[in-house]
């Protein structure tokens, strides 16, 4: 009697999930990323079964089929693509050689305070027509790894030395499309020096199950943007379809169980008559309220001209006598103290040597790494390798560099 082993290898993954698309995988990765592997490519492992979060290989070890198979999955992270806007993106994780301080776009931002933005994702499910980041002049996007995150999170509050740390969620679009949100806020609300988590969010991806799910999980504060409590006026501000009813009942259900700040931009000539609008309804509800001067941007999207920041401020003065509620915020009010900066590593003018990694986010910019900090390279043609760049701004440890030989 012979007896056969049957040899059978089983890759499962918690953050991809796979489907068949024609001689290709399709793999997805946090939900609104993918790229694809060549049906031949996995084929040459050994016998292979698709289950919506596994791969099966037949007559295969298990070493073997991890080795080769995770060969190709970093490969097909080389062709990462936001699926919503089909845009390459970079995946920044422990082991990308990215570091996660010098970019305002992505990562951590310390600008001298208690305060760290942490920054996990790009891209946005809206087209605000005010917004300081316009995505069509962004070729690029990016996700970070949340342990990464979290474990570069950590060695900056032991760099503070302070306890009573917000880390605030942000991103260049909206936080919620980051998958691993409830985690991320977990596992910072476990950061013993972190005494506030709060989040920015147009709250349009938002339900009342997933409030609850991030306000157990640490989440303190929701910062919202609310631009008007009419749907025409919301839609057009905001790019699509606004459903001001559903923004409404879910910041009603908000301030049941955190604090609420609802961020209105004015937009002159737009949105100036939905203020006091909006006031009332954050009285109504006992939210905060943190009315906001649209600004100009270079590239960003500027439908009307910035109102002047004297004539600004006489407004929400006038507002706020009439509604007797707090309009003209300070730094004291949203906690914010100074605090030991952070080193740099890097002078203003000085030349230095760095590697070019990865794509910036603006046409013809490269982000390059030295000394753990990644310096952006506006008007950069070298592509790859070394690169000489003068230092041009070191401002909150965020570099920007002029190429000296590209």
């Amino acid at each position: 009697m012979v007896i056969t082993r049957v040899i059978m290898a089983e890759l499962s993954f918690q953050d991809l999930s796979f489907e068949q698309d024609g001689n290709s995988i399709k793999v997805h990765f946090l939900r609104i990323f993918h790229f694809y592997i060549q049906k031949e490519d996995i084929g040459q492992i050994g016998d292979f079964r698709i289950k919506k979060k596994s791969l099966a290989f037949e007559d295969t070890a298990q070493k073997k089929a991890e080795r080769r198979f995770y060969s190709l999955l970093n490969k097909g992270f080389e062709n990462l693509i936001n699926s919503l806007n089909n845009k390459p993106t970079v995946y920044i994780h422990k082991n990308s050689g990215i570091p996660l301080i010098g970019n305002v776009a992505f990562g951590l931002v310390d600008r001298d305070t208690n305060i760290i933005e942490v920054k996990p994702i790009t891209s946005c499910n809206m087209r605000c027509i005010y917004c300081s980041v316009d995505e069509d002049r962004r070729p690029v996007d990016y996700v970070i790894e949340k342990d990464y995150l979290i474990e570069e999170l950590k060695k900056l509050m032991e760099y503070k030395k302070v306890n009573n740390i917000e880390a605030h969620i942000a991103s260049q679009g909206e936080p919620l499309l980051y998958e691993p949100i409830t985690g991320l806020v977990r596992d910072i609300s476990r950061i013993k020096q972190v005494k506030t988590i709060s989040i920015d969010t147009n709250g349009t991806l938002l339900t009342k199950d997933k409030i609850d799910e991030l306000v157990e999980a640490g989440l303190t504060r929701f910062n919202f943007s609310i631009n008007s409590l009419d749907d025409k006026i919301a839609g057009k501000i905001a790019g699509i379809p606004y459903n001001t009813k559903k923004i409404k009942d879910l910041c009603r259900h908000i301030v049941k169980k955190a604090k609420l700040i609802i961020t209105p931009v004015l937009l002159n000539g737009i949105n100036e008559n939905e203020m006091e609008k909006i006031i009332g309804f954050a009285k109504e509800i006992g939210a905060d309220i943190g009315i906001q001067n649209f600004l100009s941007y270079k590239f960003g999207r500027n439908p009307v001209k910035q109102i002047p920041f004297k004539d600004f401020y006489s407004k929400l003065e006038e507002w706020q006598a009439k509604y007797s509620i707090k309009l003209v915020k300070t730094e004291k009010d949203f906690n914010i103290e100074k605090t030991t900066p952070l080193k740099k590593p890097f002078r203003k003018g000085e030349v230095i040597e760095a590697d070019i990694i990865c794509p910036g986010r603006m046409q013809k910019e490269k982000i390059a790494v030295a000394k753990e900090r990644t310096i952006s390279i506006p008007n950069c043609h070298k592509e790859k390798g070394k690169i000489r760049i003068k230092i041009t701004r070191t401002k909150h440890n965020i570099f920007i560099g002029t190429p000296l030989n590209s």
